[in-house]
């Protein structure tokens, strides 16, 4: 019990450290005027109500909510409409907003997170992201029904209250000048509070809050006892809805409605920075480090020309905290349902079925018509065409670095892209300023990539849990906006600074649209039979049994954090080339290809093509990409967008890639007169002479 007691300390100590540490560095180097900084107190008030929501629902659920910043969007989107254009009085508008908040949680826990209850918290994840791109479609055309337009609209308080802040401290004094707020700065700075301390009410004095947090101990075990855990994870999902609603709403009157997927991504950035600090479930720490946070990031954009410099800070500031913070031996945090395995692997066929029958041929022939398709091609496609396929394959090179991390290891990037563009960086830098031959420059970018992945590898796979999949959304962040902004760094080529692909060797030219295609799918084919032999060698073999039971690996001697770095280079050298197959193809670097949205979207495909064999990689960008680029009719796009992505998963929560499995063991079946998953004959041999004719 002291050693318990002794480990929460340090780990309480390192958190609270941070959030201090947070403070004095916009205090000292960030300084702002009185005013603003009681205005960004505001804001962090709103944006801990946010992170608090996230941490609700993954204590209740152990999945990231990457929609929790968005379940507010809808219900603020009718309030400020309400009162907006219909002029209703402001709380009214605020209460039927409030009520509509929290029926939308329930709705979207019963609708959607139910229905994936049995599947992988892998695709409750990408669910999530789906519901994210619904919620602010409608959030986008709420307006239009009354044919206005609520972007960055304020709402004018209700009551004519104003008050200038005169009183400086000496470092706080960035600029001379005054700052007016006015009341609804009041009205947030007490509904705010007020929201979060009912929520650690409810939590630790209600008998319906203590029945949450026996929940999301054990689920099972609380079942097992009566416990309607389906019905609290909707009261769960009701409350982050309010949460979501009150922050949003409350900020409306301070700095406009937010709209759109970019307004709420430092939002988020915020509220998952703060459950890292606070080891996710540690709510007092998570709500004064999402206010810390928000300080860091007014007093950055008060003192910098760019607000853009708060992203590679804040993401500085949680590698810090990650590096300083131990591993935890709690039960909730080793535990295998809070792992993140997200994928099964593909169950090959058994020998004896493999080489029974017609079913070589079969495999055969099928394998011959897709390199027949792939070769003739750019014979039949139009030269656009040509290149949105190249663009393809370098997609497909992408989504394999995911199936490796997560279909192998069970970790989530939210930051592939940004690896990518790191390594098209690289190569698009070696191309233009000393012509580097075009497959050392893929090499180079590729070793980039995989140096980025060691970096921000190294403070988050120390720990168990979403630590990996909130750096590198961080990573993701501070690459757009900083790493790779020409607003900052010159060392690459502009967006619209082109540059020629070199002859390559000195001897083969590869300028055309069609010889590009030949020569990326030359490196695809190279890529996929390298991670075919790493996934058959003691390396993969290492990575799956870590996915599996990390403390069974550990008993073998097996380095668990080894073994995920490992895993994760292996990922960020596959993405770096992908990246530079991507700039090589457009003969130019832009960080509008690698934009954190972009990484969502690699993600998703990866899940959506199946995390269990390499070929998912092909079947998800064939999915996401295919029903963009190559198909005109609308309704099909729709496809694309998250009600597509949750349609795919409500049917087939294993992706793409288990259909095809699926088809694969009815085929086979049908040929052989044998199911896969029966027991292997005790008289099974090879197949007799006569057997294939």
């Amino acid at each position: 019990m002291r050693r318990w007691g002794a480990r929460f300390s340090a780990t309480a100590v390192v958190a609270w450290g941070t959030v201090a540490a947070v403070v004095l560095l916009q205090l000292l180097h960030y300084p702002m005027p009185f005013g603003v900084w009681v205005e960004s107190l505001v804001k962090g008030v709103l944006a801990s109500m946010l992170a608090i929501g996230m941490a609700l629902i993954y204590r209740a659920n152990r999945v990231v909510n990457f929609a929790q910043a968005d379940l507010g969007t809808v219900p603020t989107g009718f309030a400020a409409s309400f009162i907006l254009f219909w002029n209703w009085p402001y709380f009214v508008g605020m209460g039927v907003g409030l009520l509509m908040a929290l029926l939308l949680g329930a709705i979207v826990e019963m609708a959607f997170i139910r229905r994936f209850r049995s599947a992988p918290r892998m695709v409750v994840t990408v669910a999530t992201i789906g519901i994210t791109q619904l919620l602010v479609v409608l959030g986008i055309l709420i307006p239009r029904w009354w044919g206005e337009n609520l972007a960055s609209q304020r709402l004018e308080p209700p009551v004519d209250w104003k008050f200038t802040p005169t009183w400086q401290w000496k470092f706080w004094q960035a600029q001379p000048g005054s700052y007016i707020l006015n009341a609804n700065h009041l009205i947030a700075l007490v509904v705010g509070p007020m929201a979060i301390a009912f929520v650690a009410w409810f939590l630790n004095r209600s008998r319906l809050g203590i029945a949450i947090r026996a929940s999301a101990e054990r689920t099972d075990r609380a079942a097992m006892l009566g416990i309607p855990v389906s019905r609290l994870n909707t009261l769960v999902w009701a409350i982050a809805g309010a949460l979501a609603y009150l922050a949003l709403f409350l900020r409306s009157g301070i700095t406009g409605v937010p709209l759109g997927v970019a307004a709420g991504l430092p939002a988020l950035l915020v509220a998952l920075a703060a459950l890292v600090i606070g080891r996710l479930e540690r709510l007092p720490t998570i709500a004064c480090a999402a206010m810390a946070l928000t300080l860091l990031e007014s007093g950055v954009t008060w003192n910098s020309e760019s607000p853009f410099l708060a992203y590679p800070i804040m993401a500085g500031a949680m590698f810090v905290a990650l590096l300083a913070q131990r591993s935890s031996n709690l039960r909730r945090d080793n535990d295998n349902t809070s792992s993140w395995r997200g994928a099964e692997q593909v169950r090959p066929l058994p020998p004896y079925l493999a080489n029974y029958g017609w079913v070589p041929t079969v495999k055969w022939t099928l394998i011959s018509l897709c390199v027949l398709g792939v070769v003739a091609l750019p014979v039949v496609l139009d030269v656009d065409l040509v290149i949105k396929s190249t663009a393809l394959i370098a997609f497909v090179v992408i989504g394999l670095s995911l199936v490796v991390l997560t279909g192998w290891a069970g970790q989530i990037s939210f930051g592939q892209m940004a690896l990518a563009g790191i390594g098209a960086a690289v190569s698009a830098t070696l191309t233009w300023r000393w012509h580097v031959d075009l497959s050392l420059t893929l090499l180079i970018g590729g070793l980039a990539g995989g140096v980025a992945a060691f970096v921000v590898g190294v403070p988050a796979l120390r720990l168990r849990g979403l630590y990996l999949a909130v750096t590198t959304f961080a990573l993701s962040l501070a690459t757009e906006y900083w790493l790779l902004n020409d607003r900052f760094f010159h060392w690459f080529p502009k967006a619209e600074v082109g540059f020629e692909r070199d002859p390559l060797f000195g001897q083969v030219r590869v300028d055309t649209p069609t010889r590009f295609y030949t020569y990326s799918v030359v490196v695809l084919a190279l890529v996929f039979m390298a991670l075919r032999g790493i996934r058959a060698s003691r390396t993969g073999r290492v990575i799956v049994a870590i996915r599996e039971n990390e403390r069974a690996a550990q008993s073998f001697s097996v380095g668990v954090v080894r073994a995920k770095l490992t895993a994760f280079v292996i990922s960020g050298i596959v993405a770096g080339i992908g990246g530079a197959l991507l700039a090589q193809g457009s003969k130019s670097f832009s960080i509008a290809t690698f934009t954190t949205q972009e990484s969502f979207n690699v993600f998703i495909s990866a899940v959506i093509g199946g995390l269990g064999m390499l070929g998912g990689a092909f079947l998800g960008a064939l999915y996401l990409r295919g029903t963009r680029w190559f198909i005109t009719d609308s309704a099909w796009q729709l496809l694309s967008t998250g009600f597509g992505v949750l349609l795919v998963l409500l049917v087939l929560p294993g992706g793409l890639g288990s259909l095809w499995v699926k088809l694969r063991d009815v085929v086979v079946r049908l040929l052989t007169g044998h199911r896969v998953d029966e027991p292997t004959p005790a008289d099974a041999v090879e197949p007799s002479e006569g057997a294939g004719s």
